[in-house]
């Protein structure tokens, strides 16, 4: 075992964990094969690309090194050429989060460093306007400064009272973020459950109230900007009926996008996931309707909301059901002319529609335009219809990212990002690792 990461791994090994989110079971992976030949003087891992495209090992557990350095790796954030950050999620319980320094190069050993410990669920991250980094961590996002000698005494509160998951058994805790058009902070605050039943499957009131009461939750909240670097203590609610809007992201143009992870409805073709156009003061539909305007079997007899009707602002775009979008973002870097901005998205779902990094081409606003016909890629099967609208035939950039035994797990991916040499990075956190996807030069 690498002597720099010992500590970590053993601090892995004490905790008995499930990556795919379930707290106290352990959850037993397929490891990826050992790594043969180079993807860009990375090691090549054995994922099934789309032509010119490849995936290389940056960190993380083969069947040749079995070592994990971080427990759940979700997203990352560039600082230069050959140093990133990167938010280990660590638990779905407890403060045992943590971002760690990555620093690499092509042919190098990779070095990791922990910044920050202690956290609890750390997931997004980004470059705020003032330059500093921000981080989305369960109650609150914080800002810091990694290059600081004590980086923890560097932090400083953002925004604060977010909801904390041990309030409900069902909570989606994770704090999304980004930064509006008009310089407001826009946070994801997830529903406390999945349908907003009673144990007996009916409706707890005539609407309801953890989206339309005072919880405020399965929304997106808006933290107006009063000067550079200080936002409002107080929010407003600028868009609900949003069951869980990790997949947040903002087009050059002003729009903003949202990536829905709908219903887990035991039933495997419904709902369908969703992206959604957030524009404020709208409702999205959760927890009354699913798909463009289909009531959901809970809700449907208390006609809280006409599905058909204004008051439910329909999907932009239908996405496969149980895919899990987890992050997106519109790709500007040069070293795949083709994929210049068109909007790539990260499938996390465990189900055959998931494990994979897709893109879409966009109209002006970065909104994916809609094909007549379109289907949805499936692992061990053909591709199935859609069947409704609108929707589109993403172009599947990881064909082969399905379990394979004795060669890899299913995918997993969660963050996206471009690096400066327009490589795309991602990390599955089921897994343990960070790759980067790069041109397959011959």
């Amino acid at each position: 075992m690498t002597p720099r990461f010992r500590p970590v791994f053993a601090t892995f090994a004490a905790l008995v964990l499930c990556a795919a989110g379930t707290p106290g079971v352990a959850a037993p992976r397929v490891a990826y094969a050992a790594p043969t030949g180079t993807c860009d003087g990375y090691p090549r891992l054995d994922i099934g690309m789309a032509k010119g495209f490849c995936a290389g090992l940056v960190i993380g557990p083969t069947a040749a090194d079995r070592t994990r350095p971080m427990r759940l790796p979700r997203s990352l954030l560039q600082l230069d050429d050959g140093s990133w950050l990167v938010t280990d999620l660590g638990s779905w319980d407890g403060a045992n989060g943590a971002i760690f320094r990555l620093r690499t190069a092509p042919g190098g050993v990779p070095a990791l460093t922990r910044v920050l410990d202690g956290l609890h669920m750390p997931h997004a991250i980004a470059r705020g306007p003032d330059g500093k980094v921000y981080v989305g961590e369960m109650s609150r996002i914080f800002r810091f400064d990694p290059d600081a000698v004590d980086a923890r005494a560097s932090i400083e509160p953002v925004v604060t009272g977010l909801p904390d998951n041990r309030l409900h058994d069902n909570r989606h805790p994770l704090s999304k973020f980004v930064f509006a058009p008009d310089g407001a902070l826009l946070v994801n605050v997830g529903a406390p459950s999945d349908q907003c039943l009673r144990a007996d499957g009916t409706p707890p009131g005539r609407t309801c109230p953890e989206t339309d009461g005072d919880e405020h939750a399965a929304s997106i909240r808006r933290y107006a900007l009063q000067s550079p670097g200080q936002w409002s203590r107080d929010y407003t609610v600028h868009a609900r009926g949003l069951r869980n809007s990790v997949a947040l992201a903002v087009h050059a143009s002003g729009t903003v996008l949202q990536g829905e992870n709908s219903y887990d409805f035991t039933t495997r073709w419904f709902p369908f996931d969703e992206i959604n156009v957030i524009t404020g003061g709208r409702h999205y539909g959760w927890p009354y309707c699913a798909d463009v305007a289909a009531p959901t079997p809970g809700w449907k007899a208390a006609r809280a909301m006409d599905c058909t009707s204004n008051a439910h602002t329909p999907p932009a775009l239908l996405l496969p059901p149980h895919s899990a979008p987890l992050d997106m973002l519109w790709y500007d870097g040069a070293m795949f002319p083709a994929l210049r901005g068109r909007l790539l998205m990260t499938w996390h779902g465990y189900r055959s529609v998931g494990g994979r990094i897709v893109s879409y081409a966009t109209d002006a606003r970065g909104v994916p335009a809609p094909d007549r016909n379109a289907r949805y890629p499936l692992y061990g099967a053909s591709s199935r219809a859609y069947g409704a609208a609108p929707a589109a035939n993403a172009v599947v950039m990881t064909p082969g990212w399905n379990l394979a035994a004795g060669r890899r797990p299913q995918g997993s991916p969660v963050g996206l990002a471009v690096a400066k040499d327009g490589a795309i990075w991602t990390a599955d956190d089921r897994a343990g690792l960070v790759i980067r996807i790069a041109v397959d030069r011959p």
